[in-house]
């Protein structure tokens, strides 16, 4: 009896002692994450603690110096990764869904209204709106934030995917990875693809409409954004009802700056209009002068050509497709599984491959 209550008693201490280990893990473990998570969200000792993260940078310019809005979420001091919106003359809305995904994951990220979009300055001057004058810009913005190679990610959306290109053929010493996220690298292949592959899905009436106001220049035509809402947007820009569009996407129709949308882009998504400058941009040659690791996203329902955007990944030295099934032009906000996902692998693979 006595060695049998012993036994008992010994057994009970060893299993009293496992178990305050265990808890003391725990609590080490908890107190980690918990300074992790800590660390992320904490503003001290950073300059835009004041302003909650938000900063107004100036950006010199040939006719003068004007303030452009940026918002910095999280910190990390690995990844870093700069959002170029769409347009141009789009907003960083577009990007609100981020929210909902790189926080859980530590990743820092900053949100930015390139000038003339709503939350920077918006100077009438159409001489600042020209593809060098935007790289310089992006060029000013990291280096007021500190960026660079050992953090610095660039990814741009759409006409931010041309702004991301352009930027990464001068200045890719300063990042550490590229995101080209639907954006074609040929504006005569996009213009290209919209009327001879998406224009013909549609009902033929529709189109021949669409294309008789194109012909007559009639864009102030009410008809022709009725037309494209319809039959084009909901079905290639963002796949659901219009009525279902998020909020950060019905904001950043209300904010956007015609005057730059149209003298860079023209009247539409369904292609380059008119005489926009954006015309005759092409740098399907250059692609293989892009020596930083590299992801090109391309959507099954895009309005850009996604077996394009999988030749450019092919073109450029060993970058990576992402291929969003469900997706469309939007398809950080259609296809958030596989969008993000995808990112934010690539994103930690680039950081531990590098090591930095």
């Amino acid at each position: 009896m006595k060695s049998s209550s012993g036994f008992i008693i010994c057994l009970i201490s060893i299993m009293s002692t496992i178990f305050a280990c265990k808890q003391e893990n725990n609590s080490i473990q908890n107190s980690k994450e918990n300074n992790k998570v800590n660390n992320y969200h904490t503003f001290e000792r950073k300059a835009d603690q004041f302003s909650g993260g938000i900063q107004m940078i100036p950006v010199e310019t040939a006719s003068g110096t004007f303030k452009v809005w940026t918002k910095r979420v999280g910190n990390n001091p690995k990844i870093k990764v700069l959002l170029l919106h769409g347009g141009p003359g789009c907003t960083h809305e577009l990007f609100h869904c981020f929210d909902g995904y790189l926080p859980a994951e530590g990743i820092e990220y900053i949100y930015y209204d390139q000038l003339g979009s709503f939350y920077s300055d918006q100077p009438s001057d159409t001489s600042l709106w020209t593809i060098d004058r935007f790289v310089d810009e992006v060029e000013q913005v990291r280096l007021a934030l500190g960026l660079n190679e050992d953090n610095f990610f660039l990814l741009g959306q759409s006409w931010g995917g041309i702004l991301a290109m352009e930027y990464a053929f001068k200045y890719q010493k300063n990042l550490k990875g590229l995101i080209i996220s639907n954006m074609m690298a040929s504006a005569k292949d996009y213009n290209n693809y919209a009327k001879e592959v998406l224009g013909p899905q549609m009902d033929p009436k529709v189109f021949g409409e669409i294309q008789a106001i194109e012909a007559a220049q009639d864009f102030d035509n009410p008809r022709y954004n009725e037309l494209l809402f319809e039959h084009h947007y909901t079905q290639h820009i963002l796949r659901m009802p219009q009525k279902d569009w998020p909020q950060s996407i019905q904001n950043t129709f209300k904010h956007l700056n015609p005057e730059v949308y149209i003298y860079m882009q023209g009247y539409s998504e369904f292609g380059i209009t008119g005489n926009a400058t954006l015309k005759n941009w092409d740098v399907r040659d250059q692609l293989k002068h892009i020596n930083v690791p590299t992801l090109v996203i391309g959507s099954k329902f895009d309005s850009m050509d996604p077996k394009h955007m999988q030749w450019m990944a092919q073109e450029i030295p060993g970058a990576s497709y992402l291929y969003c099934r469900k997706g469309s032009h939007l398809s950080q906000y259609d296809d958030q599984e596989a969008y993000f996902e995808g990112l934010i692998q690539f994103l930690k693979q680039i950081d531990i491959k590098m090591g930095k």
